[in-house]
């Protein structure tokens, strides 16, 4: 217990300290996970060989992040990826295979040595890609969602690559390797989707071909239709207990359970963890589940990451470090221009074609299982394994940085992006609205509708051509350029509605109106207090928030459904903002640009006293109400 408590400690203590750093330093965590384990592995010492082990627990990480994958994608969306998971994801295994083989063989290796490597650095990071595309909401992209559907080509493909690897086996191997599948299995979770003869936990060892299709298919089969028909009456029966804890105990046994069943049948547990997650996808207990299993995904994932920094052989690296650095940028190379040329292809460009490339141009977690594998097999020798952990590791320690290029290469993309000509604005009117997104949409309607004209300016090419669909007319380009505000007819306008979602944007439109027409009356969307303020110094006559009524009005609601009357509740709401008004006018002398808004004193007890003077003239109102309606009953 004393040892498990300190390795315990010492792995936290490593990822509470060093994942924070890296996260504040916009390295993401997944760098900070693999750096928490060279600091506590290669550079202190503090822990040893129960690393390798404690991977292989820690792999059930990436089962779990496949099944909350599998949580977000609905069936109809797993079919419409069908071309990109066997275009894509195929030709991407196969090539990047061929293209390391063919330099692999270069170097003078065997042809057998040298496919077992192309299979072992055709992989990437389902692990790390996943993560990093998540923390950095690329997801959702052309690119993110492109590098997904390989990914998962990739976790299908390990099953027909195990089964592969022992073909390879060099010559005289075939006693020695039955003899090893037989004795001993260390290649951790994800390996025992290869099902050995000798297994005795196996469903299919000793069947034929057809007896195991079938077992197989009949194993899916059970898990699909247990998702569909047995998951809401268990759901059911755990809710009649009323224990918080029983719902995550059984979202684990939904994952643990499926892993095992696909183990059984010599699948790969992240696969069948994946399809169940699917089959889920449309569940009312979604949520539920997502809410229970990402607590120990997301510890599980940065364990894995912890141990592979911790298990790197710094000796062999301070040994050859010119050879390891090189080989594992060769393989990144390699894969980048595959995929870059697959990106193409397949209609990627600009910051997606870089996403795609420079996200998946790492080895993997399943090389790791791979090479184990490859190893005991006797199809890699010995000596030739340890060079191949540490290129693994090292690629997958270089990829957070291919990330930070990919930053910087979407960061000057964007600059370089030729701006698309301004529409000349030919009409002018004694409106000016600028911004047509949901909140200039209706302010502009009710204007139009009431026979007044408008004259619309917004920078969102999209966002204007989806109104004239609807037959409102409105002027592509930037409207803080003071020669399209002019075209507008900003001279002679009578009142300008600045309603941009950029709040700088905003401040700058209204900070030159005001200063070319003082006698204009601006009307503002802000987002904010703080952007109330900003306005205000800048000029705009009325500053609306853009949640501020939609509040009030559900305010107003809870106080109904309270007991309070229509015609009070209303008169409180209305009290309510004309005293905000005023508040905000009060604090907006106070507030500070300079300062934030928790550490300005005097604006802190002006709110609070603000605030308190609200909480009187309301429960005096209500007071009044009460006692009139009282005078009335007895009258």
């Amino acid at each position: 217990m004393e040892g498990f408590l300190y390795q315990a400690s010492i792995y936290l203590a490593a990822a509470v300290i060093a994942v924070p750093i890296a996260a504040r330093l916009g390295l993401g965590s997944v760098l900070g996970y693999l750096m928490a384990g060279i600091m506590i592995g290669p550079a202190l010492g503090l822990v040893g060989q129960e690393t390798a082990d404690l991977q292989h627990f820690a792999e059930f990480g990436v089962v779990m992040m496949l099944f909350l994958i599998g949580l977000e994608l609905e069936p109809r969306a797993l079919w419409d990826m069908r071309h990109r998971l066997l275009g894509l994801g195929g030709m991407q295994v196969v090539l990047t295979t061929l293209v390391i083989m063919g330099g692999v063989m270069a170097m003078g290796h065997e042809w057998s040595v040298s496919l077992a490597v192309g299979l072992i650095f055709a992989l990437s990071s389902t692990a790390i890609v996943l993560q990093t595309l998540s923390e950095k909401g690329l997801m959702q992209t052309k690119g993110g969602r492109s590098a997904f559907s390989v990914l998962l080509t990739q976790d299908i493909a390990v099953i027909p690559m195990l089964a592969l690897l022992p073909l390879l086996a060099m010559p005289g191997s075939l006693r020695s390797r039955v003899s090893e599948a037989t004795d001993h299995d260390d290649t951790g979770l994800i390996d025992s989707a290869v099902a050995h003869s000798a297994d005795n936990m196996s469903l299919v060892a000793g069947l034929p071909g057809w007896g195991v299709t079938l077992v197989t298919l009949a194993a899916v089969g059970g898990i699909i239709l247990t998702g569909i028909y047995l998951t809401r009456p268990v759901f059911r029966y755990i809710h009649v207990a009323r224990l918080r804890e029983m719902y995550t105990a059984l979202a684990l046994l939904i994952v643990c359970g499926i892993s095992f069943i696909m183990y059984l049948v010599g699948l790969s547990p992240a696969l069948g963890a994946f399809l169940a997650g699917v089959v889920l996808a449309n569940s009312e207990f979604r949520h539920e589940l997502e809410s229970d299993i990402e607590p120990f995904k997301g510890l599980l994932l940065g364990l894995f990451f912890i141990t592979v920094g911790a298990g790197i052989n710094f000796g062999l690296l301070f040994g050859q470090p010119f050879l390891v650095l090189g080989l594992a940028l060769a393989v990144i190379f390699l894969k980048g221009v595959v995929l870059y040329v697959l990106g193409r292809i397949f209609s990627l460009r600009g910051r997606d074609l870089w996403l795609f490339t420079l996200s998946l141009a790492q080895a993997g977690e399943f090389g790791f299982v791979l090479i184990s594998f490859s190893g005991q097999q006797n199809v890699v020798p010995g000596d030739m394994t340890e060079m191949l952990l540490l290129i693994v590791a090292m690629s997958m320690l270089i990829t957070p940085l291919l990330f930070i290029l990919y930053d910087a290469l979407s960061k000057r993309m964007e600059e370089a992006d030729e701006p698309l000509a301004h529409d000349d604005v030919d009409q002018q009117a004694g409106i000016i609205i600028v911004g047509i997104g949901r909140f200039g949409q209706i302010v502009n309607r009710l204007v139009r509708s009431s026979g007044y004209e408008t004259v619309v300016l917004d920078h969102n090419l999209a966002a204007i051509q989806r109104m004239r669909r609807f037959g409102v007319k409105g002027f592509f380009g930037d409207p803080t350029r003071p020669e399209m505000l002019h075209a507008a007819g900003l001279k002679d306008a009578k009142v300008l509605v600045a309603a941009l979602d950029d709040p700088d944007a905003a401040v700058r439109l209204v900070t030159f109106a005001r200063r070319e027409r003082p006698d204009l009356h601006i009307i503002a969307r802000a987002r904010d207090r703080t952007q109330v303020f900003r306005l205000f110094q800048a000029g705009a006559n009325d500053i609306v928030r853009e949640m501020f009524d939609s509040s009030l009005r559900a305010g107003r609601y809870v106080l109904e459904n309270m007991g309070v009357s229509e015609f009070e509740a209303s008169e409180l709401m209305k009290t309510f903002y004309r005293h905000d008004r005023h508040s905000v006018r009060e604090l907006a002398a106070l507030w500070d640009p300079e300062k934030p808004t928790v550490e300005n004193q005097e604006y802190i007890a002006r709110a609070r006293e603000l605030e308190a003077e609200l909480q009187t003239m309301l429960l005096s109102q209500l007071e009044e109400s009460s006692d009139t309606d009282t005078d009335r009953k007895s009258a």
